[in-house]
């Protein structure tokens, strides 16, 4: 019993350990794929100038996984069935903080508001911001991730040499 009992505490510092650098991945992830859409929304309106609820929806199905259904509570808002609020749009999204969470939010209120020629230009503007935040994302998690699951490890071993 009691080595069942030291096996199910070291999984759990391991998984809590491997749950804490998951973040820091997904962060990594969801701003590459917040790149990806921005940069389509800018050719699709350049080129295709299709209505922005149909280039939302059109968008590649393994990159929208990683935006945290983000383009769905916007599709919402354009549907009209919901505000474009924190709340709303970043309901899935607990691991932005507040700061990038208004920028995102920016960056989707922007859509839509002006002409062809300033939309893209804002859109490029908003890419470089988020391009910033995932260099910090990737610095971030070549810093934590390993670290965290690396602690969970020893917080594991520790725990069960303690309990031995």
């Amino acid at each position: 019993m009691k080595y069942l009992f030291m096996i199910l505490l070291f999984c759990l510092c391991v998984f809590v350990g491997y749950y804490y650098s998951s973040k820091f991945s997904k962060r990594k992830k969801f701003y590459s794929s917040l790149i990806s859409f921005a940069d389509k929304l800018a050719l699709e309106i350049n080129f295709s100038r299709e209505r922005l609820k149909v280039l939302t929806e059109n968008f590649d199905a393994s990159t929208r996984k990683n935006l945290l259904g983000i383009d769905e509570g916007f599709v919402e808002y354009l549907d009209k069935k919901g505000e474009l609020t924190t709340e709303n749009i970043f309901k899935k999204a607990q691991i932005l903080t507040k700061e990038e969470k208004e920028n995102v939010l920016l960056f989707l209120k922007i859509l839509g508001r002006s002409d062809v020629e300033n939309q893209t230009k804002e859109i490029k503007n908003f890419v470089s911001r988020f391009e910033e935040t995932r260099q910090k994302c990737n610095q971030d998690q070549k810093k934590y991730g390993s670290l965290a699951l690396k602690l969970g490890i020893i917080a594991g071993l520790f725990c069960v040499i303690i309990l031995i």
